[in-house]
């Protein structure tokens, strides 16, 4: 056995002591880590600083505050107020008593515009409608592409002549709405068209050939082969010389004549009288100035009761209009009542067409 080896006197308190303390050590840590995990176990507070208490010690409170606080989240943008639109109240429909409303913008000639609106009906509504304006409008070359026009139609006595009770016309040419109200006046054997103020719209000629009659149909200018002037009046109708003169002949040429007589006045104009139902003078005989010299027909080249009246000299036709002057009557102040309240009735069969343009 070796006698050089280290062999210790006294027992290692030392080291015993660093033992004892590792192993007190050990057990602290266990009994403390079960005690963390307790649910009773209080939080631990750090003491050392983190980065956010450093930020918050050294910025401006505002954005600390900025910072700290809680994000929220992006707001939800407000959805646009729902906007109702009232509903219109349907328009109540007009009783027009069996009569309809055309209204149109003109887009070509005046008889075209009509094709478009009422088809079949557009020959016949196109020649009433220009008898009511004739005498205001020259329908070749005053109707223009955006006029106006409106009329309230139905069944008249035949298909050839309805009835217009009511009719407007917008022109741009004369710059301004041409009116005419059917109204019969006090006295008046037939209904004619009067506008607003209560001012016959048709012309009548002064001293004419005849006074009982419905209304002047056709104008001398209307087409190239008519020489005179057409008045509508019921078959038997007193037909007087306008002016004194004699009588030249009586029914020539009666297939399209008809029944007829030619008086020279005194200042050498002739004056013919066609389609009669009967003749009261002879030829060679002297009238005076509003003497019945016939009874008006439809004989002859004739295609509805009427009395065509025509002048001339020599080769020359005359245009009765200029011959004998026109006058345009107006109804007397006792019948204004009556006739204002049939231009508002007739103003309503119109409509919101009548209200809307004019």
């Amino acid at each position: 056995m070796r006698r050089d080896r280290y062999v210790p006197q006294e027992p290692p308190y030392l080291l015993y002591a660093l033992l004892g303390a590792s192993l007190a050590m050990n057990l602290y840590m266990v009994v403390d880590r079960d005690d963390a995990t307790s649910p009773d176990a209080p939080v631990a507070v750090l003491t050392t600083p983190s980065s956010e208490t450093a930020f918050a010690e050294q910025a401006p409170a505002s954005l600390v505050a900025a910072v700290q606080a809680p994000q929220a989240p992006p707001p939800v943008p407000a959805a646009a107020p729902q906007v109702l639109t009232p509903t219109p109240e349907p328009t109540p429909a007009i009783d027009r008593g069996g009569y309809s409303l055309l209204s149109a913008d003109v887009s070509h000639s005046l008889a075209r515009t009509v094709q478009g609106q009422a088809g079949d009906d557009a020959d016949v509504l196109t020649a009433v409608f220009s008898r009511i304006f004739m005498w205001d409008l020259d329908l070749r070359r005053d109707v223009q592409r955006g006029d106006e026009l409106a009329m309230v139609h139905g069944p008249g006595v035949d298909a050839a002549n309805p009835d217009l009770p009511v009719a407007t016309y917008k022109s741009n040419k004369l710059r301004r709405t041409l009116r005419a109200y059917q109204y019969r006046a006090p006295g008046d054997s037939h209904v004619s068209y009067w506008d607003q103020d209560g001012v016959e719209v048709p012309r009548r000629l002064v001293g004419g050939p005849i006074e009982d009659y419905a209304q002047i149909t056709s104008l001398l200018k209307d087409r190239p082969n008519h020489h005179g002037i057409d008045f509508k009046a019921d078959v038997g109708t007193d037909v007087i010389s306008p002016k004194a003169g004699t009588v030249t002949r009586v029914n020539w040429n009666t297939r399209a004549n008809g029944g007829c007589v030619e008086v020279r006045y005194a200042d050498g104009t002739l004056a013919r009288f066609l389609h009669l139902s009967d003749s009261r003078v002879k030829a060679g005989q002297h009238v005076a100035a509003g003497q019945t010299i016939a009874l008006s027909g439809n004989s002859g080249n004739s295609t509805a009761p009427h009395l065509h009246y025509e002048l001339s000299r020599g080769k020359r036709y005359l245009d009765p209009l200029d011959y004998h002057g026109t006058v345009r009557r107006r109804l007397e102040e006792s019948a204004l009542p009556a006739f204002r309240r049939e231009v508002a009735r007739l103003d309503g069969l119109l409509g919101e067409s009548f209200a809307s343009r004019y």
